[in-house]
């Protein structure tokens, strides 16, 4: 039956109300209640209900709606890394065989009723929402400030909530509808008021930036221990920082990244391993990280955000017994981890086995920390002393990512209580190596190879790999390099398809697919890939008990161009390849369920 204008309208308001309202209200503390009537002297406030107009006083209320804040930026569905990760080149995404594949992010199919997209953006404004909270209560409550120290507390509360809410939008500019999306600079009462136009998005980066600008000049350099994870001003210079890389400016994104990089006291860890795994969280490396805990929380069921190898759920990295299939690497990723070359002069790359010979790693340190290959056997997994004892690499899954998983501390995800798929690692969203490698990117560009092979060969150090550049140069003269003289071009694809990959790989908010977005080769990475045809051999080795065992086609190889004799090949991307769209996939669109809910959107 056709709708008349009445039921259109009705039906709009139903909709705005169950997408809009009831994810916005659901909030730490709740907003004004009032029960009353037509008659003035007949209205009543519940003396028993908390609203905006009891609740927020002193920096003490202040600073309870900015752990709420803090809540809102810890839902992992902000940055919703598997869906990011599924539309890029570093995964084949998930499924159960390959190289079948159903994932509509990794075929590049995905639209504006697909749930990434729509659980990012209710994700990304719930927390605007809190932090718009506190900031409008911060300007009330300053006027009643007596103390030089409430006006210093209360200006940080001020700054770390313009700080989440900067960081947000810088998120929803560079991820959805280029750019522009609606700003709310204000908390929304009246139901009018959810409904806001669409910006522009020269405004949203203009909004975005004054909010992190400010973050900067009032935010401290560190916190003491039992604050840790609360954002800083280092954070802040980082993110303006990478605003103008994005954009292409790279000698102000230089700028930027060199007082990160020289004023704030980071430092790259000892061990990149520090940067995966719960142990050394909020280390000296870490710039911008999301606390997490494998503690129950009673507002917390048993699967939430957190969770790490359930497919249901945003943070859903295969575990240790190969039951999950979540963000699984991409074979040229796999390939690029395997043959990382060592520094043969760095004694961390010395083993001494079990009869006590003396021989080199087979893998890269960084490659052991961050993925899991099945004939790893300087590295354990899933407390198995050998990688090979924990997984059967089945079903060509040839390699998992160790980073997000709880390798380290369980013998099987499902062991864990209570939530037997919960990840307590936290999430690293920017750290040093990342500012070192963009900064290395600033200077490629602005034509000073030497000093970009200074910041991509520490990075390289650090895990024990082969320097880059002409032997007895650099930094690091007496170690291992690749002898190789570099110019523009060939550092930049370095940096581009290896260095950043093996670095960064399933980390950070989005930053591949930015990458492959602003460097202009996202469609022809894909047809370069789908080229490519895999196959794998077996491995075998002995398990806990001392018997043999075979991991069928665990070790992925690269078959040559043109190889028709291998029946038991295959290859990735061939959809990713024909589907692709930059106008459609580039970015994500605007979720339907913002569409349909608000009539002022296009206004």
């Amino acid at each position: 039956m056709k709708m008349n204008n009445s039921d259109k309208k009705n039906d709009k308001i139903r909709v705005m109300k169950t997408t809009i309202t009831k994810r916005l209200f659901a909030i730490i503390v709740p907003i004004l209640a009032f029960v009353g009537c037509s008659d003035d002297f007949l209205e009543q406030t519940n003396p028993n209900q908390i609203s905006t107009e009891t609740f927020w006083k002193d920096n003490k209320d202040l600073e309870q709606g900015l752990i709420g804040t803090y809540k809102g930026f810890a839902n992992a569905n902000n940055i919703n890394l598997v869906g990011e990760l599924a539309r890029t080149d570093l995964a084949w995404a998930s499924g159960y065989q390959r190289p079948n594949n159903t994932n509509e992010y990794y075929l590049q199919i995905f639209n504006d009723a697909s749930s990434v997209p729509n659980n990012k953006w209710s994700a990304n404004y719930t927390t605007i929402f809190r932090a718009n909270q506190v900031i409008e209560a911060a300007a009330k409550i300053s006027e009643t400030y007596t103390t030089e120290k409430e006006k210093e507390e209360g200006l940080i509360i001020l700054a770390q909530a313009r700080f989440i809410r900067g960081y947000i939008y810088f998120n929803l500019y560079n991820t959805f509808n280029k750019g522009a999306v609606p700003i709310f600079d204000f908390v929304p009462v009246k139901e009018s008021e959810f409904y806001q136009p669409i910006s522009s998005a020269e405004e949203v980066k203009k909004f975005y930036m004054e909010d992190l600008k400010f973050a900067s000049e009032n935010l401290p350099v560190s916190w003491e221990d039992k604050e840790k994870g609360r954002v800083t001003a280092g954070a802040a210079v980082a993110v303006m920082g990478q605003s103008y890389l994005y954009e292409g400016d790279y000698e102000t994104a230089s700028t930027y990244f060199k007082s990160v990089i020289d004023d704030y006291g980071y430092s790259l860890t000892p061990n990149i391993g520090s940067n995966f795994t719960t142990m050394d969280e909020f280390n000296e490396e870490s710039i911008l990280e999301v606390g997490y805990s494998l503690d129950f929380k009673n507002e917390l069921g048993p699967y939430d955000g957190r969770d790490v190898a359930n497919p249901s759920y945003v943070r859903q990295f295969t575990g240790g017994d190969g039951k999950w299939f979540g963000a699984v690497l991409a074979n040229w990723l796999i390939l690029k981890y395997r043959n990382e070359p060592l520094d043969f002069s760095d004694p961390r790359n010395k083993i001494i086995d079990e009869e006590g010979n003396e021989r080199y790693r087979k893998f890269s340190l960084r490659t052991s920390w961050s993925v899991a290959l099945v004939d790893d056997e300087d590295m354990g997994y899933y407390l198995r002393e050998k990688t090979g004892q924990a997984s059967n690499f089945n079903v060509k899954m040839t390699a998992f990512w160790r980073k997000h998983t709880n390798w380290d501390i369980t013998r099987s995800e499902e062991e864990l209580s209570p939530g037997k798929v919960r990840s307590g690692v936290n999430e690293r969203l920017i750290r040093l190596a990342e500012i070192y490698l963009q900064y290395a990117e600033c200077q490629i560009k602005l034509g000073n190879i030497d000093e970009a092979l200074v910041y991509i060969n520490r990075v390289r150090r650090r895990s024990g790999v082969q320097l880059l550049g002409l032997n007895g140069t650099g930094e690091f003269p007496a170690n291992d390099h690749d002898n190789k003289s570099y110019d523009a071009q060939s550092l930049m694809e370095h940096l581009m398809y290896t260095e950043l990959p093996l670095e960064l790989s399933a980390e950070g908010d989005g930053n591949r697919n930015i990458d492959l977005r602003r460097w202009g080769v996202k469609a022809d990475r894909f047809k370069e890939l789908a080229q490519r045809r895999y196959s794998a051999d077996h491995y075998k080795l002995l398990d806990e008990d001392g018997k043999e065992v075979t991991r069928w086609g665990s070790i992925v190889k690269e078959l040559p161009v043109g190889d028709p004799d291998i029946d038991e090949n295959w290859n990735e991307f061939q959809e990713a390849a024909n589907n692709y769209n930059d106008d459609l996939h580039a970015y994500w669109p605007l979720p339907n369920s913002e569409i349909i809910s608000n009539p002022q959107l296009n206004d």
